[in-house]
């Protein structure tokens, strides 16, 4: 989350546009009702005029139900000819997943990285690592389940957001719900991401409700990087049915389960 806003109206360039059809319009003011709550991120508008890409931060989102993502993507499609627009939208628990979500529809990657300077940074390289590949996905390896934001609304405490996937990737078949845990600490200043590994959703939703134990680590990115990449140049690399993914793309960022830590409240 950002702990410094700047007032800016959202882009959407549609003066002089209307929405294709009466539900893309209610659709249209359904979604940016509260846009006075944005905070813009990120856009990207195609040279051609028939796109947009928009991120946003939802300051509002923490009086929803407990829970919800933050963060809103947007994709505006335009007719120039015909002067009308439709567009797709996502809600996303992190910036990384959003950033994926523009990028697979046409949003260059470079346009999707925020260009605000407030926030929290990454605390550590790992950190780094385990959002390049949410951002990249590769082989759409991800699959998003479930997520929940927890964010108190207070500068006592720092935010948690817990993002579950299942991981289709053959290294990962022993334990294949993968538990991403982003934890921002109380001043707001860095962030941790960690990815816990587990064997079904229940065990992950255990965990995420009794927290009695450890969040059970699956191996760092370069770690199963490397070990895969020694596999293939074993003599039994033919039998073992496994591909060295594809290096994650690293790019920065500026700034679910079912219970909670604590209460939500206004900030």
């Amino acid at each position: 989350m950002t702990d410094t806003y700047e007032t800016q109206a959202p882009d959407y360039r549609i003066d002089g546009f209307e929405a294709a059809t009466e539900r893309i319009e209610e659709d249209f003011f359904s979604v940016t009702l509260s846009d006075d709550m944005f905070v813009p991120l990120a856009e990207h508008h195609s040279a051609d005029g028939r796109d947009s890409y928009l991120l946003f931060y939802d300051r509002a989102a923490i009086w929803d139900a407990p829970g919800t993502a933050e963060y809103v993507a947007l994709h505006l499609t335009r007719d120039v000819e015909q002067r009308t627009f439709a567009f797709d939208y996502e809600r996303v628990p992190v910036v990384p997943l959003a950033q994926n979500w523009l990028t697979r529809r046409g949003c260059p990657p470079e346009a999707a990285v925020p260009t605000s300077n407030h926030g929290p940074r990454p605390a550590d390289p790992l950190t780094s690592r385990l959002e390049d590949l949410l951002r990249s996905n590769p082989g759409g390896r991800y699959e998003v389940i479930d997520h929940h934001t927890d964010n108190p609304g207070s500068f006592d405490f720092g935010t948690e957001v817990r993002t579950l996937v299942h991981d289709s990737h053959p290294a990962s078949a022993h334990a294949p719900y993968r538990l991403f845990l982003e934890e921002t600490a109380k001043d707001f200043r860095s962030y941790t991401v960690r990815e816990g590994a587990f064997t079904s959703v229940e065990a992950a939703d255990a965990w995420a409700m009794d927290r009695d134990a450890p969040l059970p680590m699956a191996p760092a990115p370069e770690s199963v990087h490397r070990a895969l990449a020694a596999r293939t140049r074993s003599p039994l690399a033919g039998t073992a049915g496994l591909a060295v993914p594809p290096a994650p793309v690293t790019a920065p960022r500026p700034a679910l389960l079912s219970v909670p830590r604590s209460g939500r409240g206004a900030r």
